[in-house]
């Protein structure tokens, strides 16, 4: 049996050079089609253990909302960014990512000494370490993961309200076949992701159709 890593190999590093004020982050929703991609940034306390703890994709939906009660209670300090579709557009879902990271640390109540982050370079005033795959590496980045996750799903429940039609409880924004059916059907609404491939090519479709239709009219 493979031996599970350990989550806080890269705090511990950290630890031993006497910096104990170290920030996780991470973001979710770069994939949907809908919404926006949002960031969270986590200050765990020194050597801290939650069981179970990984990244949010491996952990079930209750799981996950348990785990971010939890975390709500015991980090030191917890921030969100959340970039709006419409910037996503504007800038590409990359950029929108770093800006949501950047957000995310802004809004900490508690200047982190060290940054790790899940995969993606950040230009900070700060000491950093980029980490591949690090919602798995590390507790820090893990806690991020789950509070980015939560936080995004709970925007998608609240559209749902406003348009259950859409069936956002159960996709969650992403492209799955029930949600690129319903998109078809009743197009997309004001908080798409317009240079998203099936959102654009739906609306370039009717913009064809009301081209050959005063065509043939």
């Amino acid at each position: 049996m493979e031996a599970l890593p350990d989550l806080l190999q890269y705090e511990k590093k950290l630890y031993k050079k006497n910096i104990t004020l170290i920030a996780g982050v991470d973001e979710v929703g770069r994939g949907p089609l809908v919404g926006p991609v949002v960031a969270a940034a986590v200050i765990l306390p020194k050597n801290y253990v939650l069981e179970g703890l990984t990244d949010s994709k491996k952990l079930s939906e209750k799981k996950r909302n348990q785990f971010y009660e939890i975390l709500k209670k015991d980090a030191i300090s917890i921030g969100i960014g959340s970039i709006e579709p419409e910037i996503i557009d504007k800038v590409n879902i990359y950029e929108a990512s770093k800006l949501a990271m950047y957000e995310a640390l802004k809004q900490l109540k508690v200047k982190p000494e060290h940054v790790l982050i899940d995969a993606m370079p950040l230009h900070l005033d700060m000491p950093s370490t980029s980490i591949i795959k690090g919602d798995a590496k590390s507790l820090s980045i893990a806690a991020a993961s789950v509070i980015a996750k939560v936080t995004r799903d709970k925007m998608m429940y609240e559209l749902n309200e406003q348009y259950p039609e859409y069936h956002f409880d159960q996709h969650k924004g992403y492209p799955t076949k029930l949600h690129l059916e319903v998109l078809k059907k009743l197009g997309p609404l004001k908080n798409y992701r317009f240079t998203y491939k099936p959102v654009h090519d739906l609306i370039r479709e009717g913009e064809n159709e009301i081209e050959n239709n005063k065509q043939t009219t």
